[in-house]
């Protein structure tokens, strides 16, 4: 593709002033109470024809107005959904739901899930309700945030998941059955997001119970992945995590990828981590050499660094909150623009659209409504107070509620060029959407507290800062407080002395030489590299057993044929198209 094509349409959005965006009808900017209140009627108008039409099911049909499970019968909606209650300032129906949870939902179940939303969603959705759940009011048990109903439910989720690592690589699976682990014959093809999502849950994990199996096991994938880019630095969309080659070799910061970025800044930021900001860095230059034109990221061939494909897809909406992360606001904000642009051509953001022809992909005119561009909206409005931002969010509260609102729900938009809709609404609609609508015109919410408040906790391990701000939120929009996990340290500082105790022990038995170079090294204990070690006995029987009856894997990053040009969303792009 000529590089001219992209100059016209480029230019123009880079040329764009600031404050691009009509004000109001009236010619006032929006108000932010006004829409905060908005929304807040958005979420309940979702939120009560769930409960009333879908629970206990994962999810509302609202055209239907039923409900169906989607992404392994845990009640998803209602997990995405509990800490945007408390954000809304809903203190009952947040303890309602905690209860609910604690008596309705079961991990041990038959149930072949997706690994990579099952830790977004459900292990993300627990864990930041757990350490909400003082702010709620919650009667926390003793030893919280250590320890908790909501924590040891996220563990158990989350070592459902831990099978799914058991590979040569380290890297995991994209499903595992929940009650058998891997099933026989699984697909070893998973998408890079699948392996480079899990530090910031899992490494939340591991602080708040001790165990560093989860933070281990994430660690091990992160890297794995880091190890398999390119020369010249970008990693592709999907790979064999049996043998770490690359299936799908097109390399972009959209769908299949996108959160792998997210979660190396994410996870530098919570884990206060130089490596994996540095690993983040470096990406970011290879992405901005390979990838980037006029303020676009187009995809490209991983190892050549020659476009592939110009379009851009509404997952890459995240790309600019992520760079103000980083304090790269002016290229975040030109970027933003460009992508304000499309939502303004169709009253939403088409999951791909054609830089070059203007308009939108063939089998991608939909919106499900999906949460990226408004993310990145709160993020640079907390950075700039622009209100550019603000007017991108009174669009969005408009466009929704005129196109998708239906009586059961908000439906997903099956195409923008005509409105039809679609028989779905996803629990991220509460999760994220929604949430960041409400946290971009609410500026005195807690979440965005400055450290000029905070709670003192006291735990076995001594006293805890929490509530102090500087909230990570997961790729779900599920909030972590950062402090949390300074909160139960020396638990894992001597969860890892024992580990370390047994290993000189075993080595000892095997090894009197092994042993004795061991204790001569100073160095912190290090996880495996394989990921052999991560299992136990009892769980390394259940991946044998080959369940009776196997069901449609619910794979998130589907695999695609080795023939394949591009997979992105399940859709094979292939040489002539």
């Amino acid at each position: 593709m000529p590089f001219r094509l992209l100059v016209p349409l480029g230019l123009l959005c880079a040329l764009l002033p600031l404050h691009y965006g009509a004000p109001g009808p009236d010619g006032t900017a929006p108000d932010p109470a006004h829409y905060r209140e908005r929304v807040k009627a958005m979420f309940y108008h979702a939120y009560d024809s769930y409960l009333e039409n879908a629970f206990p099911y994962d999810e509302l049909r609202p055209l239907t107005c039923d409900g169906h499970d989607t992404w392994g019968s845990f009640s998803l909606t209602l997990i995405d959904a509990l800490d945007t209650l408390l954000i809304l300032g809903n203190v009952s129906e947040f303890q309602r739901v905690v209860e609910v949870l604690q008596d309705n939902v079961d991990f041990d179940i038959d149930v072949n899930a997706s690994v990579f939303e099952t830790n977004i969603r459900v292990v993300g959705g627990l864990l930041s309700a757990h350490l909400l759940s003082k702010k709620a009011g919650v009667e926390v048990e003793a030893g919280w945030p250590c320890s908790g109903p909501l924590l040891r439910m996220a563990e158990e989720a989350a070592r459902k998941l831990l099978p799914a690592f058991q590979t040569p690589t380290g890297m995991p699976y994209g499903t595992v059955n929940l009650l058998h682990g891997v099933n026989p014959g699984e697909t070893p093809v998973t998408c890079t997001a699948g392996i480079g999502t899990f530090i910031v849950e899992f490494a939340t994990l591991s602080s708040l119970t001790g165990d560093p199996v989860f933070e281990d096991v994430a660690r091990v994938a992160l890297m794995r992945l880091w190890e398999s880019r390119s020369d010249i630095g970008l990693v592709g969309n999907h790979i064999d995590v049996l043998t770490g080659k690359w299936v799908a070799q097109d390399s972009g910061i959209g769908a299949g990828v996108d959160s792998y970025f997210e979660y190396l800044v994410k996870g530098a930021i919570l884990l206060q981590d130089k490596k994996l900001m540095a690993m983040f860095l470096e990406y970011n230059k290879a992405i901005r050499n390979y990838t980037r034109f006029d303020d676009w990221y187009l995809w490209v061939q991983m190892y050549k660094g020659t476009v592939s494909m110009p379009v851009f897809q509404s997952l890459e909406a995240y790309w600019p909150g992520l760079q103000s992360l980083i304090g790269d606001i002016d290229n975040a904000m030109r970027t933003f623009l460009n992508y304000y642009t499309v939502w303004k051509q169709f009253g939403g953001l088409p999951e791909f659209y054609n830089i070059p022809q203007g308009y939108t992909v063939e089998k991608r005119e939909g919106y499900p409504l999906r949460p990226e561009l408004i993310e990145s909206a709160m993020y640079l409005y907390r950075a700039t107070g622009d209100p550019t931002l603000l007017e991108l969010g009174r669009d969005a509260v408009e466009s929704i509620e005129k196109i998708s609102k239906v009586e059961c729900g908000f439906a997903t938009i099956k195409d923008l060029r005509d409105h039809k809709l679609d028989n779905r609404m996803e629990s991220f609609f509460l999760a994220e959407t929604v949430k960041y609508l409400y946290l971009l015109f609410d500026p005195t919410n807690f979440i965005h507290n400055n450290g000029s408040t905070f709670d003192t906790v006291i735990t076995p391990y001594g006293e805890c800062i929490l509530g102090a701000g500087g909230y990570i939120f997961n790729t779900e929009a599920h909030p972590i407080d950062p402090a949390a996990l300074h909160c139960c340290q020396r638990l894992k500082e001597e969860q890892w002395e024992v580990e370390d105790l047994m290993r000189e022990f075993y080595s000892l038995k095997r090894n009197r030489s092994r042993f004795q170079k061991k204790t001569m090294s100073s160095g912190p204990w290090q996880p495996p590299t394989g990921a052999g070690t991560f299992s136990s006995p009892e769980s390394q029987d259940q991946m044998r057993e080959k369940p009776a009856k196997q069901k449609v894997p619910l794979l998130s990053c589907p695999s695609q044929p080795f023939t394949s040009k591009l997979a992105l969303l399940g859709q094979v792009f292939l040489d002539s198209s």
